[in-house]
């Protein structure tokens, strides 16, 4: 690794983490607003009101987060050279496919596309929550599933005392869950 790549890796884990804050709040934001909507008309159209001012390009969005926690990815493993444990590689078997999914559903309009992408997303986090639990909780992880070259218990990045790597993966899933949940039907379209 050059130096400038060594000296830059500071800076871009942060830069991870504050993206991964951000959609922590948006999806903290969003489900406040889902639950809230039920016992509160106030609530109700604040979130109708988010959802009709993000739905033209929520598409546009989710694909866009796709994209950073790919590049992201990549950036840790092929520019920090942080080695991705199992879990690492499952996660990204997750997320790669979805950036080429939601581009064709951006480009397409279609919710169709951008929802049938909502199993692979669940699994993602699934994943990734796991992943986060194991390196949280070491003991949790089974010796069978870990490589000993690259065990997935190694906290890469920790940021804001809650953020590695598997919880800014997560962040990025739910995100983009939360974005192709607000896409209205074609008969709903404004």
């Amino acid at each position: 690794m050059s130096l400038i790549a060594a000296s830059s890796v500071p800076q871009m884990s942060m830069l991870f983490a504050l993206l991964a804050v951000v959609a922590n709040v948006v999806v903290l934001v969003a489900l406040v607003l889902w639950l809230g909507g039920r016992v509160s008309q106030t609530l109700a159209d604040a979130g109708a009101s988010l959802r009709h001012a993000l739905a033209p390009s929520a598409l546009w969005l989710a694909w866009i987060v796709a994209l950073t926690c790919m590049l992201g990815s990549l950036y840790l493993s092929e520019v920090a050279n942080f080695i991705p444990c199992k879990l690492c590689w499952y996660q990204r078997i997750a997320m790669y496919p979805l950036v080429v999914l939601l581009l064709v559903a951006a480009i397409k309009h279609s919710r169709e596309i951008a929802r049938a992408t909502l199993p692979l997303i669940a699994i993602g986090a699934t994943i990734s929550t796991y992943h986060y639990l194991i390196e949280r909780f070491p003991s949790m992880a089974s010796g069978a599933s870990c490589d000993p070259f690259a065990p997935c218990t190694v906290v890469w990045i920790w940021r804001f005392h809650y953020l590695s790597i598997p919880g800014m993966a997560l962040s990025g899933f739910l995100l983009i869950a939360a974005l192709i949940l607000v896409v209205p039907r074609a008969d709903q379209e404004p």
